[in-house]
This record gives C-alpha cells, sequence and structure tokens, in this order.
C-alpha cells in the first residue's frame, strides 16, 4: 500500500471513530435529558414560554336613543416604579438629576399630593431599590398616564426608565346614577360579568369573545404571540332619552323629597312603538336622599287601586251592560257589600248620591264601581276576569330583566289551581273591581293604559331597539304587537272620552295642563305594613296617576307611582302633579315654532359673540347683515384674535395682538379656540365644565414656559 494512502485512511478511521463517540455522547446524553432530566427542563421552560393567555376583549357600549354614551368600558392604570431598570447606578443617577422636575410633573397632574410629597415617596422608593414601587395610590385616567409618560425619565422604556404599569377595564357611566338600574351593574371584577339591569340581559351580545394569545420569551423580553384575536362586544342602543330621563328624575326626586316617600316610579312611553324613553326608580337611603337600588317598575308588585277601575269599567262596557250615562245611587258614600263596609273618599261629607258612569270615574267612587260589577257578574264572577284577561292586562310582557315580576289577576278558576293563592269569596269581586286583590308591577299598568292611547293596539314595551358595532347597525327590534285590539271602537271612544273628562272636571286636574289636553285616572291604595294591619295604623299609600298627552294624537304615556309612610293620600294632587310637571316640560322639548312668526319688522336679534378667533365671528354676522362693526374686521386664512361685546342691537368686535412670550388670556374664549391658542404657544391644555373659559390657573401676562400644564374652568 503507498504511505501516502495508509495515512489518509488512519486519518479517515480517526474521524469516524471520534464521531462515533460524539454521537454515542449526544444520544445518551439526550436520552438522560428526555428521561432524567425531563422534569427539570420542563420547568424551566414553562419559565420562557405561557400557553394560552387569554386576551378580554372589549365591553360594548350602552347607548341612548339620541345617540349619547351612558355606559362604556374605559383603561384605567396603576403606575409602579422599578429603580433597577436599565442597571442601578445609571438610572439612579438619572433619576436623581431630573427628580425635581418628575416630583412638580406629577403634582400638576394629581394636586392632591404636593411636589415635595411625591419626592420624599420616590426617595424612599430608591431606598428600597423597589422593582415594584406604586407612585400613586389611586387608578388614574388614559389621559393621566399619557401625561405621566411625558415626564423626564418615565418617558423612557420600562427597561430604561423603570415606570410601568397595571390596566384595568373599569364600567363607567357618563351622567352618573341617571337610569342605572336600568342600565345595570357590573362586578368590580369585569371579568366575573354584570349583576342586572340591561347589563345582565344583553351580557351575551355586550361580553364579546375572549382571544387566545401565548407568551414566549426572547432576549429578556416577552412577546406575545396570538393564537386567536379577541372580538370586542357590541353596542347596544336603548330606548331611554337622556333628556326625558332627567326630566323625570328631578321631577319625581322633588315631590319624593317634599313627601318624604318611601319610593317612587316614573315610566315614560311612547305610545305607538312602546319605547320606554325615561325609567326612573328611586328609593329613600338611611341618609334621606333618594338612589336608584331596584327596578321596581318591573318588579315591584303593588296594588294598582283606582287605576285598575277603567279596565273594570270598560269590561262592563265591552260586555254592553253599562253606557257612559249609566246611573248608579252611591248614596252616602257608604254602603255594606257582604259584611264589610265600601267606602268613597268623601263618605264623611255625605257621598255622591245619583252619578252615571263618566262622573263614577271623575271622581274616583269606589261605591260606584264595585256596585256596577257586583251587580253583573256576581253570579259569574270568572266571566269579569276572564273580561280582563282578553283584554291581555295580565299577559306576561318578558322584558328580560332580572327579578321581573309578572301580574296576579286570579279569578275563583285560577285560585283554586294556584296553591298558596287566596280563596274567593264573596267580597272578592266588588275589592277587585277597585284594584284590590290583583298584583301588578308598574310597567303593566302603563302598558294598558298606553293600549288605551294607541287605538286599542297593545304593544310591547322596548328598552333596546338596536344593536350596532363599528357605528353599523347589525339588528334592529322591531315593535311587538300584543294584542291588536284590546276592546272594540265603541268602547275604545266611549272610555277615551271619560278619561279626558276625568283630568279636566275630576280628581285628576292637577294632572293636566293649560297648554294641552291630557287623559286618565288618579289611584290610591293602602298599603298594610307588617302585622300592625289597617286598622292598628300600620298603613302606608301608593298614590299614582298613569295616562297619556296630548290627548286628541296621544305621543306619550306616563305612570307615576309614589309609596308615601302617611296620609293624608291624593293620586292627583301627589302623583298627578308630578305627571304634569314631566308632561309639559317634554311637550316644550318637542315643541318647535318659526321664529320667523315671531319677529316683527322692527326687531333686531344680535347672536351673543365668544372672545378668541373673531375672523370667523366677522364673517358670520356680515352674512347675516347684523348691525355692528364687524366690517372693520380684515379678512384672512389665520385666526384674527380679539375680543367681542354685543347688546340686543349692536355686535362690537376688537381685534388684538399676542404676545408669543406671555400667557394668553382665554377668559371668554370658548374652548375649541382658547385650546388651540394655548397649544399653539407651547403650553398642555387641562379642560374642566362646559361652556366658555371662565378662569385660567396661569394668569395672562406670566412668563411663558413651553411644556407647562394649564388648567381652564369652563362655566356656561
Amino acid at each position: 500500500m503507498i504511505p501516502g494512502i495508509k495515512n489518509i485512511s488512519l486519518r479517515y478511521t480517526f474521524i469516524v471513530v471520534i464521531m462515533l463517540i460524539l454521537a454515542v455522547l449526544i444520544i445518551v446524553k439526550a436520552g438522560f435529558i428526555m428521561f432524567a432530566e425531563r422534569q427539570y427542563w420542563k420547568d424551566v421552560a414553562d419559565r420562557f414560554v405561557k400557553e394560552n393567555v387569554t386576551v378580554p376583549p372589549t365591553r360594548g357600549n350602552i347607548i341612548s336613543s339620541d345617540g349619547k354614551l351612558m355606559a362604556s368600558s374605559l383603561p384605567e392604570y396603576k403606575i409602579y416604579m422599578d429603580f433597577r431598570a436599565g442597571g442601578y447606578q445609571k438610572s439612579d443617577t438619572l433619576l436623581m438629576n431630573h427628580l425635581t422636575e418628575i416630583a412638580e410633573g406629577l403634582h400638576e397632574i394629581f394636586p392632591d399630593k404636593s411636589a415635595q410629597e411625591f419626592r420624599k415617596h420616590i426617595l424612599r422608593g430608591r431606598r428600597q431599590k423597589s422593582r415594584h414601587y406604586l407612585l400613586y395610590p389611586k387608578r388614574i385616567s388614559y389621559i393621566e398616564y399619557k401625561q405621566v409618560k411625558q415626564l423626564p425619565v418615565l418617558c423612557l422604556s420600562p427597561n430604561q426608565g423603570g415606570l410601568h404599569e397595571e390596566k384595568f377595564n373599569q364600567r363607567k357611566k357618563p351622567f352618573g346614577s341617571l337610569a342605572m338600574r336600568t342600565l345595570g351593574d357590573m362586578f368590580p371584577d369585569m371579568a366575573q360579568g354584570a349583576k342586572n339591569g340591561l347589563e345582565l340581559t344583553y351580557d351575551s351580545i355586550l361580553r364579546g369573545k375572549d382571544g387566545i394569545t401565548h407568551r414566549q420569551k426572547v432576549m429578556n423580553k416577552y412577546l406575545n404571540i396570538v393564537d386567536q384575536p379577541p372580538v370586542d362586544g357590541c353596542d347596544i342602543i336603548t330606548t331611554i332619552d337622556v333628556d326625558m330621563q332627567d326630566i323625570a328624575e328631578k321631577a319625581l326626586v322633588d315631590q319624593l323629597t317634599n313627601l318624604e316617600a318611601l319610593s317612587g316610579v316614573a315610566i315614560v312611553m311612547d305610545v305607538k312603538t312602546g319605547e320606554v324613553k325615561a325609567n326612573v326608580n328611586m328609593t329613600r337611603g338611611n341618609d334621606g336622599h333618594y338612589y336608584e337600588m331596584r327596578n321596581n317598575a318591573v318588579s315591584n308588585l303593588m296594588e294598582p287601586g283606582s287605576t285598575f277601575k277603567t279596565a273594570s269599567i270598560m269590561v262592563a262596557l265591552e260586555d254592553k251592560y253599562i253606557t257612559p250615562d249609566y246611573v248608579v245611587d252611591t248614596g252616602n258614600g257608604m254602603v255594606k257589600m257582604y259584611g264589610s263596609w265600601m267606602k268613597d273618599w268623601n263618605w264623611h261629607r255625605g257621598g255622591y248620591g245619583a252619578i252615571d258612569v263618566t262622573r263614577i270615574l271623575e271622581v274616583s267612587s269606589n261605591v260606584g264601581v264595585s256596585t256596577i260589577i257586583d251587580k253583573f257578574y256576581k253570579n259569574n264572577p270568572q266571566k269579569f276576569v276572564d273580561g280582563l284577561k282578553r283584554m291581555s292586562i295580565d299577559t306576561p310582557l318578558h322584558l328580560g330583566f332580572v327579578g321581573e315580576a309578572s301580574p296576579r289577576v286570579w279569578g275563583p278558576k285560577e285560585r283554586d289551581s294556584i296553591k298558596g293563592a287566596m280563596p274567593w269569596s264573596r267580597t272578592s269581586l266588588p275589592w277587585m273591581s277597585i284594584g284590590y286583590e290583583t298584583m301588578f308591577p308598574p310597567i303593566y299598568i302603563l302598558n294598558f293604559y298606553n293600549a288605551i292611547a294607541n287605538d286599542g293596539v297593545m304593544v310591547k314595551p322596548k328598552f333596546v331597539k338596536a344593536i350596532a358595532k363599528g357605528g353599523e347597525i347589525l339588528q334592529e327590534f322591531p315593535t311587538e304587537v300584543i294584542n291588536p285590539k284590546i276592546c272594540s271602537d265603541t268602547t275604545l271612544t266611549m272610555i277615551r272620552t271619560i278619561l279626558r273628562k276625568v283630568v279636566s272636571q275630576g280628581l285628576a286636574k292637577p294632572a293636566g295642563s293649560t297648554q294641552f289636553q291630557v287623559s286618565g285616572k288618579t289611584g290610591t291604595a293602602q298599603i298594610s305594613q307588617g302585622t300592625a294591619g289597617y286598622r292598628a295604623g300600620g298603613v302606608s299609600y301608593q298614590v299614582s296617576f298613569c295616562g297619556y298627552f296630548p290627548s286628541e294624537a296621544p305621543k306619550y304615556s306616563c305612570i307615576i307611582s309614589i309609596l308615601i309612610p302617611h296620609g293624608p293620600a291624593s293620586g292627583g294632587l301627589q302623583a298627578g302633579s308630578v305627571f304634569s310637571r314631566i308632561a309639559e316640560r317634554i311637550y316644550a322639548k318637542h315643541l318647535y315654532r318659526n321664529l320667523a312668526q315671531a319677529k316683527d319688522s322692527t326687531a333686531v336679534f344680535v347672536p351673543k359673540v365668544k372672545d378668541g378667533d373673531i375672523g370667523e365671528a366677522a364673517y358670520v354676522l356680515r352674512a347675516l347683515d347684523i348691525p355692528g362693526n364687524s366690517g372693520t374686521v380684515p379678512a384672512s386664512n389665520e385666526p384674527v384674535w380679539g375680543e367681542a361685546t354685543s347688546t340686543p342691537q349692536y355686535a362690537n368686535l376688537k381685534t388684538t395682538k399676542q404676545n408669543n412670550k406671555l400667557v394668553p388670556n382665554v377668559v371668554g374664549m370658548g374652548a375649541k379656540d382658547a385650546l388651540f391658542l394655548l397649544e399653539s404657544n407651547g403650553l398642555k391644555v387641562h379642560l374642566s365644565g362646559m361652556g366658555k373659559v371662565s378662569k385660567q390657573s396661569i394668569p395672562a401676562g406670566t412668563i411663558l414656559r413651553k411644556g407647562q400644564t394649564i388648567t381652564l374652568a369652563l362655566k356656561n
């Protein structure tokens, strides 16, 4: 063999042997890792990789019928400091060089703590060398968080500056407690879902769908890798009108306060569509103030009292037993029925004597109504109850609210089959006819009167009219008809005439208005409290009024129900007056007049002009031919800053010069102009309130320092 070839063979043999040894070692090591060290390396991997991390979606908004945000999920933050970020020595030097600026900046953003307090607090965390030190004890808004991120050092990345945060989603209601029980509440941990109200009813729509990511640590950083993106929840557009809700709440709370009432309900509904425009549920708290605690409109079973008399009379009219001029002798206001006294409210004054059906409802005569119903139905009381059911007064509405109650209109047949029901007696029929021995949530009584106003068509009350996402309507909820005709047209015409006279000539006069006609019926029911019973004085009163307006072309129906702890009780005066106040303000809200008809040949209308960019104001005043000196203001593509004064006959505009080295005077300007002028001079602006600027935190004429934050107080 040639020597060279022999040497090459030895080398290759040596290399092959080495590779075989390495291969064996690798296989052995791999086996050792796979079996002997399996759990150890699995634990290491788990520290670097996080699988199936849930990403919560953004919950959908609840929007009013007029497009206003009523409930929304907004981010809140808690801010922390890592004093070891970026290397302790380097970050500590950077922090100490800018500590004064940081402390002063935090004080401007959070005025409840002084700059000195922030300085001491930061130095305490520095001494502890904490990696997760809470900079501010409260949760802060997104805007405040962005302001903090602009401060020296804190503007750097978390690995360099040390600022890091915890993010929370918080459900916010811009209108505070307005319609709180209707909207509903969320648990503090929003992941647990909703407690009640529309939040719970439409939770599956508002919630959205969770996303899934896994987090992998690469070069000391966690990267989020999206496996399944979250699907944000849809918005629901409610039927609630914020202005009407506010009108109803203020009117009701004022009356509750005057009466020292226990609770009260006010509901406003659109006659044709059944859309609930306002739903107020107030209960007296231990401090004497009133709060929305329960949705009593749909959950509170109550004896309706005299508002039920309308239904009783309609059954007798429909069965053709009576007409509006049918006369009943009510005597002295007292009549004994099967061993119990039936009394009118004025029995101690001698009663009403012989009166017709129209007058019976006008004065809400218990004797008159119970005498009619007992006379014609005592031998077949189930026929009366069936007549009520024929009008769908007790048809379950299935509104979807937690705790929603169903009405109880139980005749002899129902009571025999319902366990625990009060047995039927001879007094049941006359007392049922005037609103006792029946139970209704307030919204059912309103829905019945709404059907009368709606030409006999009973529609289902509606709280949500559409589902939307990204500004697009995904689904609309049409009006649902419960009963296309609750009674004949003849009965409907007669009862509507009577209800109009109840307000114009009867006990419900306080519910009326000088601007338009109102129709409706009062109600007063005694409520026995505890074991004291009626005779022992343990009585409160449910006073109510239910009706609609305007009578000739009904637009809205409304019920007011108030629980007062003592007498005297008057549905017309105590509840009807609230109805009148609500109805007149809603009517005024929708009252449109042609201004040209109100203007005479000598009238001059000069609008109020704010300070600021008077160039635009001058252009408008010239176009409208308003008397003044608007022609002296030069036309320009740039803002023309100035001051404006006006009288009923004249508008005066005056240009002013701006000094870029001094803080300008923005008092009297609108928010838009003030914001533009200040930010163009390098200032950061924080707005508070609505309207025009009434106060600025940095006085005009102060030397301007760019980057400063100026707070503007706005006032109408």
